[in-house]
């Protein structure tokens, strides 16, 4: 018997070559989606790391009442501080424990849609890598039964007769298998790299707390004086 692919495509049933194409489609999906995510976090990164050299100069100072210099996107970093210097730009200073938690508030807020939108698609690689196995297995089951239904409809049981349907039985489940396999590799890196710059950026939020209030206790002092 010919195992080749196309021989197998051609002898497998209806149900098989379903399994099969929505393999394909899944494996697709996943691969676009992990070369977008690595595009993207690349892009972010970088953004983000010329965000904060040029925001490194200017909070040295203690200034945050200038505009971060900033030619093109400031990344996930950028926009977040960004969004806590619009709110220390617009509250009222000399309520500081308000002034300092709209700053506060302003940043988680960014921050969670930042974080959310580095995890856009991974849910799609999620799931890819843990059903795709079980989709693969559904094919194997199938193939299993038309090996019987072989049987059934020849009355022996030898290899050559059963040999068709266990071939299309394990051609489903390897292809099951080589498309959960790259998806876990995928999520598990970028859920990684992910969650490593939520980290970053927690840590960033908090450094620029610290400096809002130096900056306010250095107005209300200036202010008492």
């Amino acid at each position: 018997m010919d195992f080749s692919i196309g021989h197998l495509w051609a002898s497998m049933g209806l149900f098989a070559r379903m399994v099969v194409i929505v393999l394909a489609i899944m494996s697709i999906l996943s691969l676009f989606v992990a070369g977008e995510r690595v595009f993207f976090f690349s892009k972010i990164k970088r953004e983000s790391m010329r965000f904060a050299e040029n925001a490194a100069k200017l909070f040295t100072s203690g200034n945050l009442d200038q505009p971060v210099a900033q030619d093109g996107p400031s990344g996930y970093l950028g926009r977040t501080i960004q969004a806590g210097l619009g709110a220390y730009r617009s509250v009222d200073k000399s309520e500081q424990d308000l002034a300092f938690e709209s700053v506060s508030r302003a940043l988680e807020r960014q921050s969670q849609r930042e974080v959310a939108n580095m995890k856009k698609g991974l849910g799609l690689l999620a799931t890819v890598s843990s059903t795709a196995p079980f989709v693969g297995l559904l094919g194997t089951v199938m193939g299993i039964v038309t090996a019987f239904q072989q049987m059934a409809a020849t009355g022996s049981g030898g290899l050559g007769t059963v040999s068709g349907g266990i071939a299309e039985a394990l051609i489903t489940t390897a292809f099951g298998l080589l498309v959960a396999i790259p998806a876990v590799f995928a999520f598990n890196y970028l859920q990684g790299w992910a969650d490593a710059r939520s980290v970053d950026l927690a840590e960033s939020c908090n450094e620029f707390l610290d400096l809002v209030a130096r900056r306010l206790r250095k107005g209300a002092t200036a202010a008492a004086a």
